[in-house]
């Protein structure tokens, strides 16, 4: 009840608007009760990012699974899938890419999530591309500028500074995205066959 309360004043009302009296009052609870449940206010509002954080991740798992291997199909299912998560529930949006930023023990959590994130673009460009040579660094910083550049076009979109159509969003971030991990395993490639020339 008080993160369904919790999620509800953050979502629509904001940092501002989401205090313990606040979420006690929505939920119906005495104050004894939030203080059994968590040791403040910062720890609840990581509650409701992280359960959000969780749905979507099990909903794009989901997804992908449910996909074929090609590559253009899983990173559109991921997009598709990221973007109707926000969309259809725009609290679950404004938490994400708006309160998350304006909270400091959100904004530390978003940040553990996005370093998380990226780790998890790397694997699956390996995946792709293959282990990239010891000392490369390109995937670490293409999955950085997909993992930053996803939530901020995301966030965007939902403020209508781009304007496009659901499905226009998608494919459009589907293509450059996968244009970005090609890119770097073309530069990866390149410094490999440089470090093997032999010096003259």
């Amino acid at each position: 009840m008080l993160l369904d309360a919790a999620y509800e004043l953050l979502g629509t009302e904001g940092s501002a608007g989401t205090s313990v009296r606040a979420v006690c009052q929505r939920a119906a609870l005495n104050p004894r009760y939030f203080y059994e449940s968590f040791e403040d206010l910062d720890a609840l509002l990581i509650a409701v990012y992280d359960r959000l954080v969780e749905q979507l991740g099990q909903q794009v798992l989901a997804a992908v699974e449910a996909t074929s291997e090609d590559p253009r199909d899983r990173v559109r299912a991921v997009m598709e899938t990221t973007v109707a998560f926000v969309d259809d529930d725009r609290r679950r949006g404004r938490i994400l890419y708006v309160e998350a930023l304006g909270s400091e023990a959100l904004n530390r959590r978003r940040i553990e999530t996005s370093h998380a994130l990226v780790g998890m673009v790397e694997r699956a460009g390996a995946e792709r591309n293959g282990s990239r040579p010891p000392g490369e660094h390109i995937a670490t910083v293409a999955a950085a500028i997909l993992v930053g550049g996803s939530a901020e076009l995301v966030a965007a979109w939902l403020d209508g500074r781009i304007d496009a159509t659901r499905d226009e969003l998608i494919d459009d971030a589907t293509e450059l995205f996968l244009a970005v991990g090609d890119a770097a395993a073309r530069i990866a490639g390149r410094r490999a066959r440089q470090r093997r020339r032999p010096a003259t």
